[in-house]
């Protein structure tokens, strides 16, 4: 069903905020925070781009935009910028983000031409005060997620429709070099966000599908869900028990006569019962 109707030009990030039961996410071209609660619907203008958030109070998250990080006040959407980034702007804005399990952020960045921009994109960490470039040479990185355990990373370069996975040490740095989790180039499959569930089960949206897929521990599919608009971009679990399966999408690349046929491309969708997630993690800004 159709969770929030606004509809984004290229809806990514969903995170679910359980101490205000939200769910915030953003529309990356049109500079946008976007939200819905218990109290209806909100959304705030940011200074740049932006495109994932991570928690650190009721009233404070952590956003990954063009420049770098930026501390952002959920009741007023005041943004102040704490953590910059030589990237390459202007000519790079960030993508998919996550809060690893250890209490850091991790964020990639990409070039505004997408897959026209090969090796720009780039996968930073910033903890506890400290900011490094953890996977660099990437094109379009994203499927940023953790064990639960916090003692692996995920994530894809979804141009090469592949996810690798990584071993991460006692302050969530990179142990090993990255081993080849998943290769979906075969099946011409496009790896877009993704969040772990309780069962340590991968959730990734495959733009260009039309769904969310769900795979073992083990890289085995386990099953598909659709999703109600063919660019699907990132899911969250949320709800008051985390059972709801929350999926962004997004209006980007789609003709008129496809959007014509797809009116709910952009919105944000809600999947009820097929799994149980984790609580995301909090930023730790000491």
């Amino acid at each position: 069903m159709i969770f929030d109707d606004r509809r984004c030009e290229l809806g990514e990030g969903p995170l679910w905020q359980p101490d205000r039961q939200m769910l915030w996410w953003f529309d990356i071209l049109h500079r946008r925070l976007l939200g819905r609660g218990p109290d209806g619907a909100v959304g705030f203008d940011m200074p740049e781009m932006v495109s994932a958030m991570g928690r650190v109070t009721r009233d404070l998250a952590v956003v990954a935009g063009e420049s770098g990080l930026w501390r952002v006040r959920l009741d007023d959407g005041e943004a102040r910028l704490f953590a910059p980034v030589a990237a390459g702007q202007p000519e790079t804005r960030s993508n998919d983000g996550r809060a690893d399990r250890q209490g850091g952020f991790w964020w990639g960045t990409m070039g505004k031409r997408g897959g026209d921009d090969p090796g720009r994109g780039a996968i930073w960490r910033w903890y506890r005060g400290e900011t490094r470039c953890l996977f660099p040479g990437l094109t379009i990185p994203n499927a940023i997620c953790f064990a639960p355990d916090g003692r692996a990373a995920h994530f894809a370069d979804t141009v090469q429709g592949k996810v690798w996975r990584v071993a991460l040490d006692a302050e969530g740095w990179p142990a090993a070099a990255p081993q080849l989790f998943l290769d979906l180039a075969p099946q011409g499959l496009n790896p877009d966000g993704a969040v772990i569930d309780a069962a340590g089960r991968m959730w990734m949206a495959q733009w260009g599908a039309g769904r969310v897929a769900c795979y073992g521990p083990d890289g085995r599919l386990v099953q598909t869900v659709p999703v109600g608009a063919p660019h699907s971009s990132c899911p969250a679990f949320g709800g008051p028990d985390l059972t709801t399966l929350y999926v962004t999408t997004a209006q980007e690349g789609m003709t008129p006569d496809q959007l014509a046929a797809c009116p709910d491309a952009g919105c944000v969708f809600a999947i009820d019962g097929v799994a149980q997630g984790l609580e995301e993690p909090r930023v730790r800004l000491d």
